[in-house]
């Protein structure tokens, strides 16, 4: 035990973690004197009280029972900390060190309303994340990654533009079968999602055959990891990479750590998950023509935000039923109305919901020629050809071709063809 402790507390030995200069960052500072910033993953970046009262002004969370809630967060020792890492069932290394307790300090402290917030929407998204875990034989401790992604927020958008629970950027996510269009971002469906992160985290593996390399490359890129383990002298390890690494790459997997300890240990801190109201049994309904979130939730009687956290992949409320078969997903406790007032939910009110034109008729004025004859205009007295070019919409020298003019003579009396 004593060489355990020792091995995991020499990661990072030349270095102590002395202040949290701000929300966005964590300062180190070497044995040599020399500081660094460590910029935190954006998923514990978001501002607590808001979050908090945008649940709850959504109706979705009521405080729920499972341990006591206080406001004290006791002290744990290194090696509780330590003991309490090597119990967690998992298959991915999760060392200790001053940054990993740093983060999970931060968790139990500053962010600790946030992480009884994400508790309770565990209890939605696990099944999911387990599911496609499982399929793909991952180990089963990722699905805490998007906590560190995104703090469980399937319409989250990071500052390069990484969306949903999984912070796919654009390009990565058309590879592994995400369509985004106008109207449907697929990297905000929950299920869509899982499965494409599952077989990318898969083929990251594939390439490193160490997981907390495959964290890292999933946050920075893999040409980011390979560069750096160049610059390391071919070193296929995280922590002998580390100091290559960006900034916010460094504190990724130290919070992928601490994510892991503080949801499987958040009752040993006072932290009490909230309840959430949104429904534990949903199914789905398959839509084959254009319809509007706003119809159902009208005739059927459903909160539009409850409709919205159950199909965020929709930007605006458009389910575009005529281009595919879209599966739209209902609280079981309302299928039954879709089904037997389907009609009278298409047909509430269509010029509003319905209203963008399949065809367009063109209205031709009086001064348009469709049967193709000539056109023909009485001069008048104080007539000029950039007049009457004017009044009919055509140019002076389409004038001067018709009537043979080569000048800009004209005389009143005389008939002059238009087109």
């Amino acid at each position: 035990m004593k060489q355990l402790i020792i091995g995991l507390l020499t990661v990072l030995s030349t270095t102590t973690v002395y202040a949290q200069e701000n929300d966005k960052s964590i300062t180190i500072k070497t044995d040599s004197g020399e500081e660094e910033v460590i910029d935190l993953p954006e998923g514990m970046l978001s501002d607590t009280d808001s979050l908090y009262l945008d649940w709850l002004s959504r109706n979705y969370i009521e405080i729920g029972e499972n341990c006591t809630a206080t406001a004290e967060n006791p002290v744990v020792s290194d090696s509780v900390y330590i003991a309490r890492l090597q119990r967690i069932p998992a298959i991915i290394e999760m060392p200790y060190n001053e940054i990993v307790r740093k983060l999970i300090d931060l968790y139990a402290t500053k962010l600790r309303q946030k992480v009884a917030i994400m508790l309770s929407a565990c209890n939605f998204y696990m099944p999911i994340f387990e599911e496609a875990l499982d399929l793909y034989d991952l180990p089963l401790e990722l699905k805490y990654l998007p906590v560190v992604e995104s703090a469980l927020n399937p319409t989250a958008v990071s500052r390069q533009g990484a969306t949903g629970l999984w912070q796919f950027m654009l390009s990565t996510a058309k590879i592994y079968g995400l369509k985004t269009n106008s109207l449907v971002d697929e990297r905000r469906d929950p299920l869509k999602s899982t499965r494409a992160a599952a077989r990318y985290l898969k083929d990251l593996y594939d390439i490193y055959h160490d997981w907390n390399l495959v964290l890292a490359a999933y946050n920075c890129g893999p040409g980011t990891i390979n560069k750096a383990i160049r610059r390391a002298g071919g070193e296929k390890d995280f922590w002998s990479i580390y100091n290559y690494l960006p900034r916010e790459t460094r504190a990724y997997v130290p919070g992928f750590i601490a994510v892991n300890y503080i949801m499987t240990y958040y009752c040993e801190h006072n932290i009490s998950p909230l309840k959430m109201t949104l429904p534990e049994n949903t199914d789905t309904i398959h839509i084959n023509k254009n319809l509007n979130l706003n119809q159902i939730s009208a005739v059927c009687d459903i909160n539009i935000e409850e409709l919205r956290a159950l199909n965020p992949e929709l930007k605006r409320d458009i389910i575009p039923g005529n281009e595919a078969t879209y599966v739209l997903r209902l609280p079981t406790s309302k299928t039954s109305c879709f089904i037997e007032y389907e009609d009278s939910i298409y047909n509430y009110k269509p010029e509003v919901y319905q209203n963008r034109r399949a065809v367009a008729k063109i209205t031709t004025s009086n001064k348009s020629n469709s049967s193709g004859n000539p056109v023909y205009y009485k001069i008048k007295s104080g007539d000029t050809l950039g007049g009457i070019a004017q009044k009919y919409g055509v140019s002076v020298s389409q004038l001067r071709r018709l009537n043979g003019i080569k000048g800009s003579n004209i005389r009143a009396g005389k008939s002059i063809r238009i087109r």
